[in-house]
């Protein structure tokens, strides 16, 4: 058995294949089945995470584009892979485009969506969970996951991934054609579309400053298309988490928005300035999921890294002081600087302050921040190094979301290459390498894209649409090695390894869901990969 990226692999970039036979030597075979490179294959040895013997192949040397297979002097053959400087352009826009498929509010027509198209959905008024007399309209947003409900903590993560992945890398996004319907509007298409977020996320302010939570049903609607799920929507009450993410994600999107539409960007610092006087008011930690409501909590322990956010965000848009003040009087707190959400943002917040570049920021704290991302970069290699199939992953990593550790390892390899003098490059190639077959399964962890991939996610409209085929694009969460479903055992049984922990059945929500949060850090990592 040899595993192998499916998407293929860059001309210039890190290439390598996993074999699970012995042997000594490979060969890249060209379309003719002439040996085009040679190379001696390693013996990795016992890897913990996947209970695999492994092999690896390193052919990074050989350049030439064109098709390839890999043959060992076993006998063993690879599919056939793609080497060039295009073979990701595929991969980057299904999993740009996957958010479009995600809209809420509006119908998706058969010029942007295809096959997948459906008519307009929860376009109706909310009301109010503590008051149901009060109505608001809150029409918009992405679906967050499997289901329908959405999640101000969640939207503001995956935006801030997107908006940096834009912000670091901007070439990548600027020759995108998503075919959505603002394309060609002179706005890159990934920016149109993390707009149509943006405006819903301005609808879920209250006039004095607090943003509402969630906008959900009582409980997740049955296996139906969007346009079927008629349920009464509620505005869940104000958390002081989704006021700091909101006000901080606002003011990010300020800067980046400000060239191409700064009336749109003036809302948005307005409204973050808005929440950020709520927070002062409102200093206390506060969130409330009431029991009666069974859509996802998106709970948290405190908001002290949300509010560090939220400052170091508010102090990289304008330079006052005072929020500079508050950032640092915040960093006190004992929080991660170097997580990227949803449920731990310091990281974005001292993302935020390293690559402002405004000539107020303290270059201790800068350092401090650059040496906080070197060090994560440098205990996530010495993983890479320690797994057969280069995931930066321990067996601690493998819980519900899997995939969502192993993208946002790439981005730190990603933001350390970008901001701490240091070359992880081929690091970040290696998490993207196992995401798309190069782990002990040999799966595509991307609807439509790979010869062997995952197209029964558990996704309400995937399941209901009554297509064959997923929607492309979409990353599924992956092996988990406690899956929450009992009857996930009968698959996958006791003892396990951690990477072998998947099936992929769309009941199986702790392993097979998607989520806006688990598809932006892969369009951030691959976005460095394309730079």
């Amino acid at each position: 058995m040899i595993y192998i990226n499916q998407s293929g692999y860059l001309t210039d970039g890190t290439k390598r294949a996993v074999i699970l036979d012995p042997a000594d030597k490979f060969d890249v075979l060209d379309s003719n089945g002439k040996s085009v490179f040679s190379g001696s294959v390693n013996y990795f040895g016992f890897d913990e995470c996947s209970g695999d013997e492994v092999y690896t192949a390193d052919f990074s040397e050989f350049a030439e584009e064109g098709s390839f297979t890999l043959r060992t002097d076993g006998g063993n053959v690879s599919e056939s892979f793609t080497i060039g400087s295009d073979v990701y352009d595929k991969l980057f826009d299904d999993i740009s485009k996957a958010f479009y498929y995600l809209r809420c509010g509006c119908g998706l027509d058969e010029k942007h969506a295809g096959v997948y198209k459906h008519g307009k959905c929860h376009h109706t008024k909310a009301v109010l969970w503590e008051d149901n007399s009060v109505e608001i309209e809150a029409s918009g947003g992405w679906h967050d996951a499997g289901d329908y409900g959405r999640y101000v903590t969640a939207g503001a993560t995956a935006l801030a991934h997107l908006l940096y992945g834009y912000v670091l890398f901007p070439k990548a996004f600027e020759k995108q054609n998503l075919n959505i319907p603002e394309s060609g509007n002179g706005v890159p298409d990934m920016l149109s579309e993390c707009r149509y977020e943006l405006e819903w996320l301005l609808k879920m302010q209250r006039a004095d400053g607090g943003v509402y939570h969630k906008l959900t049903t009582k409980g997740h609607a049955a296996f139906v298309m969007p346009d079927d799920d008629k349920g009464q929507l509620y505005a869940l009450p104000v958390s002081s988490m989704a006021t700091a993410d909101f006000a901080a994600v606002c003011a990010l999107a300020y800067r980046v928005y400000q060239k191409f539409d700064s009336t749109f960007a003036g809302k948005l610092l307005e409204a973050a300035e808005r929440a950020e006087k709520w927070l002062e008011a409102n200093p206390e930690f506060l969130f409330d999921n009431p029991k009666e409501c069974t859509t996802g909590g998106y709970g948290e322990w405190n908001d002290e890294d949300n509010r560090f956010w939220a400052y170091a965000e508010l102090f990289a848009t304008t330079g006052n002081k005072t929020y500079h003040d508050k950032m640092k009087s915040a960093l006190k707190k004992n929080f991660p600087i170097t997580h990227l959400g949803y449920a731990s943002v310091g990281g974005l917040g001292a993302l935020a302050y390293m690559t402002c570049g405004r000539a107020e920021c303290e270059n201790p704290l800068v350092e401090k921040f650059r040496k906080a991302y070197a060090d994560e970069a440098e205990m996530l290699a010495a993983l890479t190094q320690e797994s057969g199939y280069g995931a930066a992953m321990s067996e601690k990593h493998y819980f519900w979301g899997s995939n969502m550790n192993l993208m946002k390892h790439g981005m730190i390899f990603a933001i350390a290459t970008a901001c701490c003098q240091k070359d992880y490059t081929a690091y970040a190639q290696k998490q993207l390498d196992v995401l798309m077959g190069i782990n002990a399964l040999g799966i595509s962890y991307v609807t439509g894209n790979g010869y062997y991939r995952c197209n029964y996610p558990h996704l309400r409209p995937s399941s209901a649409d009554g297509i064959e085929e997923c929607i492309p694009g979409m990353v599924i969460g992956g092996p988990n090695k406690n899956p929450v479903e009992p009857t996930a055992r009968q698959f996958i049984s006791d003892g396990t390894p951690p990477m072998k922990s998947y099936v992929d059945r769309e009941e199986f929500y702790s392993l097979n869901e998607i989520t806006i949060y688990w598809n932006s850090p892969a369009v951030f990592t691959t976005a460095f990969l394309l730079k």
